[in-house]
């Protein structure tokens, strides 16, 4: 299956997030990975989705 590229203004709306954010994260090397194409940045939208999962917590059960 082919992965789709996502630009930033598509990766910005699927994170909730302003597209700022995502300059910065690229700016301080934060944030999901993504790829210089010329002058246009494009996100994998499977390096997205394995970002956020990354992040993800599981709350800790109460003993």
């Amino acid at each position: 299956m082919e992965d789709d590229f996502l630009t930033a203004t598509e990766t910005a709306a699927l994170l909730r997030r302003p597209e700022a954010t995502l300059k910065f994260w690229r700016h301080v090397s934060s944030g999901p990975a993504y790829i210089k194409a010329g002058r246009r940045v494009l996100y994998r939208r499977s390096d997205v989705l394995s970002w956020l999962e990354a992040g993800r917590h599981e709350p800790s059960s109460a003993a």
